[in-house]
Formats: C-alpha cells, structure tokens, sequence
C-alpha cells in the first residue's frame, strides 16, 4: 500500500490530491509517478480504470512552470470523449498550482479553439486529428513542451491514427519526457517507443480479478424514463441496511440525491466538485447509518472503504468492465454477501454482454417491479417490525390500551392500522432527470468516436478553405484525414500489420 504523501509531491500537488479526496495510490500510480518525477521516460501497460490518468497528469502537472506562457505539455487521446476526461481530472490535480488547461477535438468550433489557444495555456489535451490540424494552421506550437503524454495508444492504433501520432511527435523537442500508456503492447506501439523513448522503464500493472463470487449480481432492462420510478421501488422492496448508487456524471448524482430526497429517502451524494471537508461529512454520515444511500460517481467513491454496505446499484452501466468491478466492489467485504443491480436500457444491452464477457460473470436478469410489489414490500418490513415488538415481551404497559381497543373494533381490523401506520406506501412525486446519451459497445464506442473526430476535424478544415496546408475537397477522402492520400494511409496500415476501417464502416 503507497500513499500519495509518500511519492515525493510538491506541496501544491499535494493540496489538490487532497481537495480530491484521494489519499491511497493505485498501483499504476505508485509504481509510475516516482519513476517519471525522476524525468525518466515511461511505458505503462494497464487497463483502463486502474488511474492512469493521475498516474501521468501528476508528473506532467510537476514538469510545469507557471511563469513560462507557453505550452509545456501534451496528452494525445484517441477520444473526444477521453481527452475531455483527462483534461478535467488534471485540471482538478492543478487546482492549487494553478495550471491552465485545454482540451481540443473534433466536432468542436474550432476558431473558439484558436482562442482559447491564444490564452496561452500550459498543457492541452487533444485527439490525433485536431491537434494535428492546429499545428498544420501554425496555432499549436510544441518547440517548447518537455513533457508528452500518449493515452491509450493501443486504442489509437486501432483507429487508424499512427501516422497522425509520428507527425505530431516529430514537431516536439528531442529532448523531453515520454510517457506512454498503453493496455497492451503491439509492435507499431513498440516501434513508437523505440524511436522516440529514450531508455524508458516498463511499468506493467495486472488487471484487477474480475470474478467476485459472493456478490449476486442482476440487471433490470428499463427505460432511461423508468429508471428513477424502478430504482424507488427496488429500494422499497429490499430495504437496504446501506445502499450505493452509482451514476455517470456529477449532474447525475446531484439531481439523483435530490429526488430521491424528494421521495422521501434519506439520501446524499458525493462527486469530485464537492470540498474535501463536505465530502469527509457525507462519508461520516453514511458510515454512521444518518444516512441510508449514498449516491457517487466512479471518481468519488474511489478508495472508499466502508463495511456493511448490502446494496449497490448501478443507475447508469459504468464505462468499462474495470470500473464495474470496482463498484460492485465497495459491498460483499470482510466474507458477507453483497447485491449488484445494474439498470440498462434496451439500447444498452449489448454493451452489458460486453462486460459480462470480460468479467467472466454473467448477471441475472431482473423483472423491474409494480408498484403493488413495491407496496408489499413495505408491508413486508412492517411485519417484520411487529413481529419483532411482539417477541420482545415488554408489552404489559399496552395491554389495556389494547383491550379497550378489541372491545370496539375486531383484532383483524386493529392489526391492519397498525400495519398502515408503519408502512411506508410509495411516493409517486413527480421527478425529471436529465437523461444521458447510452452506453456502446466498445467496438460501437471506438467507431464512432474515431470516426466523429476524424470526420468532423475535416470538415472543419473545409470551412477554413484550405488553411494550414490543406487543400482540395476533403469530403471526398476515404480516410476522412487531411494531408494524406487514403492509399497511402491504407497501405501504410497495411505493413504495420493492421487492417484500418474505412470511414464509412466506423461510422
């Protein structure tokens, strides 16, 4: 066990670690970030959902002057969708040294791009295409960043986004720091490596066990418009001692908590926006049982260690089999049973066999109750407390309270008040969520979203009429990549021993 006060961090760093809530190290985190505050180059190999992302923003975020305006660092992603991520989390892990950050993708308005740009930002954070189009259109200049992240760079082979990668690298300097993460090593990665690392060190994390056995883990197909009215119910029926929720975003845990507060349960919720101080407080609460539901995004509740939780509920399907295990992770501790329930629209199903397959687990489908199942379930646990009263056998104080009653209504009558008054009936308040976009397939995933970035760079090149050395109707290119001939892509693919999709299949 590492922690992050114990790998040699700067005071600044060290502040903003601790606004996140973050206090053990991973293993990729333990075992990369002293090795890369030495300057040493790295490849890491893990998957995703192990914390690679701290892992290489803290030693870039160390490598950064803040008096110096121009761009010190880059992270190169092969998503619109990652760099977005990986550009928060760092820009959180800055907080307090006050790094700016950027990030730049397809699909998005590119002059805002240029000025955002102009503001002189310490590190950005980017696909292949749209930082290859910057630098094209003389925007983004790198002769002055010493430190450059690849993210993912498996996943950016796959899309086809080698060639992208060697040109952008060839405008950095040849002396910098290479970090390059990666969850397996092919050869065109480990050519990369070899040509543009410097004797780097190899830092290889196993993937996390992805087999929990004493844990019954069930899936209930529901609309995304259901899934609030089903998850009450559920609550309603098992009656949780301590229940997690998980959801996808911190809109989605703070309209989440709200509802269900609404409805009457004693709820809170926690997500890296939240103040060290006042998530330490929900944390006390919830262990200390004031609370009964926690609700949490993967980030919050990462490193959370606390006993006796029975329920956690997965709102919305997590966004890789490793962070499912994770969170499914957080009950059935120290030998005790636990309970997953995973909500997946009918859209989301796919992407749910997808996790299946890789965690060699298959979940249990679950009908998604009626409201009179959620009413007997209450019942249920009124029974439960009058049954428990009555084998107690301290009632002789009620005894005559109770036989003036019998001799004015009938026992079976006195007994369904009394069943009223402790069941808790459902509460059908109207609640809106703000709905998020579904869950893919990996393979969905990857395809649209290389295929968006790539596509929607081009058109923005368009546009432009032709700047940064692009010329012609780009629209017309298979590839959907300015500045190079689709043959010459296709058959560059084609040694590299890789079969690149056309633009047409990825999206």
């Amino acid at each position: 066990m590492a922690f992050f006060k114990d790998l040699g961090l700067s005071d600044d760093i060290m502040q903003s670690i601790n606004r996140m809530g973050f206090e053990e190290a991973t293993p990729i985190q333990s075992e990369t970030i002293p090795v890369a505050l030495e300057g040493k180059d790295v490849i890491g190999q893990a998957q995703t959902g192990t914390g690679k992302t701290i892992a290489f923003g803290l030693p870039l975020l160390e490598n950064v002057d803040v008096k110096n305006e121009s761009i010190q660092g880059i992270v190169i992603a092969p998503t619109r969708e990652l760099a977005i991520q990986v550009a928060e989390e760092i820009y959180k892990a800055a907080y307090h040294k006050r790094v700016r950050v950027l990030s730049v993708f397809g699909g998005q308005d590119i002059s805002r791009q240029i000025r955002s740009l102009k503001k002189n930002p310490h590190i950005v954070v980017g696909t292949p295409g749209r930082l290859l189009d910057h630098i094209n259109r003389k925007t983004l200049r790198l002769q002055n960043v010493n430190t450059v992240v690849l993210d993912e760079a498996d996943e950016m082979l796959n899309m086809g986004f080698i060639e992208d990668i060697e040109k952008i690298l060839a405008e950095t300097p040849e002396q910098k720091q290479t970090l390059l993460f990666s969850a397996t090593m092919p050869a065109p990665i480990r050519a990369i490596a070899e040509r543009f690392m410097t004797e780097p060190v190899s830092v290889k994390v196993q993937a996390k066990e992805l087999t929990i056995s004493n844990i019954q883990q069930y899936y209930v197909e529901v609309p995304e418009k259901k899934k609030f009215d089903t998850l009450t119910r559920l609550l309603d029926i098992q009656s949780p001692e301590l229940a997690i929720i998980f959801g996808r975003t911190k809109r989605r845990v703070d309209e989440l908590s709200d509802a269900l507060n609404v409805r009457g349960y004693s709820a809170e919720g926690i997500h890296g926006d939240l103040s060290q101080a006042k998530r330490m407080s929900v944390l006390r609460k919830f262990k200390e049982g004031s609370i009964d539901v926690l609700v949490a995004t993967d980030v919050a509740a990462r490193g959370l260690d606390i006993s006796g939780v029975t329920h956690v509920y997965n709102f919305d399907i997590p966004q890789d089999p490793e962070s499912y295990v994770h969170r499914i992770g957080r009950t059935g501790r120290a030998g005790k049973s636990g309970l997953a329930i995973t909500f997946v629209s009918p859209r989301e199903v796919s992407y749910l066999h997808h996790v299946e397959r890789v965690t060699k687990r298959k979940m249990d489908k679950m009908k998604a109750p009626t409201l009179d199942e959620a009413l007997e379930g209450q019942q249920k646990m009124s029974m439960e407390k009058i049954t428990q009263a009555v084998e107690a056998e301290n009632l002789g104080f009620y005894r005559n309270a109770a036989e003036q009653l019998l001799e004015e209504h009938d026992a079976i009558t006195l007994v369904s008040a009394a069943l009223k008054l402790f069941t808790k009936e459902p509460d059908e308040t109207p609640i809106r969520l703000t709905e998020e976009a579904p869950m893919h397939s990996r393979r969905d995933r990857g395809g649209n979203r290389g295929g968006g970035d790539r596509n929607r760079g081009g058109g923005d090149r368009n546009r432009s009429g032709g700047q940064g050395g692009s010329k012609g109707n780009w629209s017309k290119r298979p590839s959907g990549k300015p500045g190079s001939g689709s043959g010459s892509r296709d058959a560059s693919a084609k040694r590299q021993g890789f079969k690149r999709s056309s633009r047409k299949e990825r999206v």
